[in-house]
């Protein structure tokens, strides 16, 4: 492992990073740890397709730090982690989510999992068979962690709307949708609901028609929703949406999703900060499932969504008032506050 990999664990406060090839399943995958100071390290599973391993590798490493300031702002008795999986023709899945679920269970409760891109109720059935710490995609488990994650963004989109024009007039807004998943979707009928005008859009043709028609909202071709004109942008895909490139496209007042890493660098918020744009921090957004996981698996409670996506939306609020006081990126703004949480948290 090269020693920058070790400095920058070292400058971004990592605990333990883990390479792990299986034989006999063909996996490869990284797995990081990021802090585990208040209590264990929760983070889902990736599985994508990436360039190189050096790609999978810095997702790992960002996604784990972003669960750390999730926990941090949520105020969870929870730390931040990562498992990164290197989508491959010749692996033999089934078998590479049950070697995932035996290295999980070696941690004996240190790191908690569950689903992520590419990783959904299949592939955690096979790791649930070999570790109690998973998420359980059967009525054992938590449940509902979409639907979480979906009424976090929604809140954290009113909560924009409201500290812009003092009200969320939902029946005025153009809200632009890009990903219609599990996340995307129910964030998309949430907003229909509120008769809102919804644009959707998505890389799978079929899933994107057959949502639109269902919930009557417009169908983006994909490559141009992020040109197209609305009051909020929200992303709920994979990260690294906004970048050099698609910046100066973006025609939107607000930009709030569920996507983690929305920003493909920090700087691209600060450039929309400057031009008016108010950008939700990601992390705070799409918290609604770590809030749910975390609840169940460390005291056995179903927290009911709502209550969810109230408590994101009084985080949401707070950074945003914050960030007008001493006008800056509310990105910027939610970065500085978890981490002088994390920092309390080590200190004591």
């Amino acid at each position: 492992m090269s020693v920058h990999v070790l400095d920058a664990m070292a400058r971004e406060g990592f605990e333990e990073l883990l390479a792990l090839h299986d034989r006999r399943s063909g996996l490869r995958a990284f797995l990081a740890i990021h802090d585990t100071v208040r209590g264990p390290a929760f983070g889902g599973i990736r599985r994508w397709g990436y360039r190189s391993e050096r790609d999978a590798l810095g997702d790992c490493l960002r996604l784990a730090r972003a669960m750390t300031y999730k926990c941090a702002l949520a105020d969870l008795p929870a730390g931040g982690a990562k498992l990164v999986v290197l989508d491959r023709e010749d692996v033999d899945w089934p078998a590479a989510y049950s070697y995932l679920g035996e290295v999980v269970e070696r941690m004996g409760g240190r790191f908690y999992t569950g689903p992520d891109v590419g990783t959904g109720p299949v592939e955690l059935a096979s790791m649930s068979a070999r570790t109690r710490f998973v998420t359980d995609p059967g009525p054992e488990g938590p449940g509902e962690l979409a639907e979480s994650t979906a009424e976090g963004v929604f809140r954290g989109i009113e909560a924009c709307l409201e500290h812009l024009d003092g009200e969320a007039d939902w029946s005025r807004r153009r809200i632009v949708v890009q990903g219609l998943g599990a996340v995307g979707g129910n964030l998309a009928r949430r907003l229909a609901e509120k008769g809102a005008r919804v644009l959707g859009a998505d890389l799978d043709p079929q899933r994107a028609e057959k949502l639109c028609a269902e919930l009557e909202i417009e169908c983006l071709d994909p490559a141009r929703a992020i040109d197209t004109p609305c009051d909020v942008f929200a992303p709920c895909a994979l990260g690294g949406v906004i970048h050099d490139v698609t910046l100066n496209r973006l025609d939107t007042r607000i930009v709030a999703g569920g996507a983690n890493n929305v920003l493909a660098k920090a700087l691209h918020g600060d450039r929309l900060h400057e031009r008016g744009v108010l950008v939700a921090p990601d992390f705070v957004q799409s918290s609604g499932a770590l809030i749910r996981g975390t609840f169940f698996h460390l005291e056995g409670r179903r927290v009911p969504v709502h209550e969810i996506g109230e408590r994101i939306k009084a985080v949401v609020r707070s950074v945003l008032e914050r960030a007008r006081a001493e006008d800056a990126p509310p990105p910027r703004i939610a970065v500085r506050e978890a981490e002088e949480r994390i920092a309390a948290w080590r200190r004591s």
